[in-house]
């Protein structure tokens, strides 16, 4: 996380808080209309997402939690950025593009900072990247899985005996049911 240990210190969040306080002002201008109620509410809590998910991000411990929290921070730049351009049936085209220059230049720093941690994560730790990995699978050998194998003389024989305890009530004994109550 750098030097930089407070999030008023932060480019991007200051930039996201300007923007928030336009989206306010902004989406005063469109309270009367009723088709807009909902695009409102979405470009303010899109608009508060991006501080709110910086300041957590700021907030954690860990280098992964932080540039996780700066990710979705920049998810909601390109949704506050893409419904101002949806805006443009109520809003005036100056105002608009003003606010997608700030918000194109919240993502590109957010963009950059997250490269830069990501690259300075892997450099310092070769072997845990940012990538995704999955645990090795164990597999059973032949024998184990052969031990496990109902055959199916059992299930007809299962059939063939079932009670009402071994089968839901009302139906008939099918071969999935009978293998789960085994």
């Amino acid at each position: 996380m750098g030097s930089r240990n407070r999030v008023e210190d932060f480019g991007p969040y200051q930039d996201a808080s300007r923007l928030f306080d336009h989206v306010v002002v902004d989406m005063d201008v469109l309270r009367k209309d009723p088709r807009c109620y909902r695009l409102i509410g979405q470009q303010v809590g899109s608009a508060d997402s991006m501080c709110a998910n910086m300041e957590e991000g700021f907030g954690r411990l860990s280098r992964s939690e932080f540039i996780r929290f700066l990710d979705i921070a920049r998810g909601s730049a390109r949704e506050t950025l893409g419904r101002y351009k949806r805006l443009k049936h109520w809003l005036p085209k100056e105002t608009i593009a003003a606010r997608i220059e700030i918000a194109d230049r919240i993502i590109a720093r957010l963009t950059k900072s997250i490269n830069t941690l990501r690259a300075n994560d892997d450099s310092r730790h070769p072997k845990r990247s940012s990538k995704v990995r999955e645990a090795r699978a164990s597999y059973q050998t032949t024998t184990e899985v052969a031990s496990d194998i109902i055959m199916d003389e059992d299930i007809d024989e299962l059939l063939r005996t079932a009670t009402p305890d071994t089968r839901h009530a009302g139906e008939r004994p099918f071969r999935h049911n009978l293998l789960l109550k085994r």
